[in-house]
């Protein structure tokens, strides 16, 4: 099944089943394709791994759940503050 995805601005794939339990996992469900889904799951890990996150933390989840939102519904890129991307040769 095709979307049109909030995150892409085009029509892509959908997600098979809600990310996450509630409210906000429906919305993510409707709106946010598999592509842009797994784009903000690459994006957490590089979060939790620069800032050196606890990922079963009540802050660290806020944290997530916040920068999620900026990912996938905002214009915002979320990367930390002093990430230097790996240069490839």
């Amino acid at each position: 099944m095709k979307i049109f995805c909030a995150k892409l601005k085009k029509e892509s794939n959908a997600l098979t089943r809600k990310p996450i339990p509630g409210e906000l996992g429906e919305k993510i469900l409707n709106n946010i394709s598999q592509e842009a889904w797994n784009m903000w799951l690459q994006q957490q890990t590089m979060l939790i791994n620069e800032h050196r996150l606890a990922s079963f933390e009540p802050e660290t989840q806020e944290f997530l759940k916040t920068q999620m939102l900026r990912y996938l519904f905002g214009d915002e890129q979320v990367s930390p503050e002093k990430y230097q991307p790996n240069k490839k040769n």
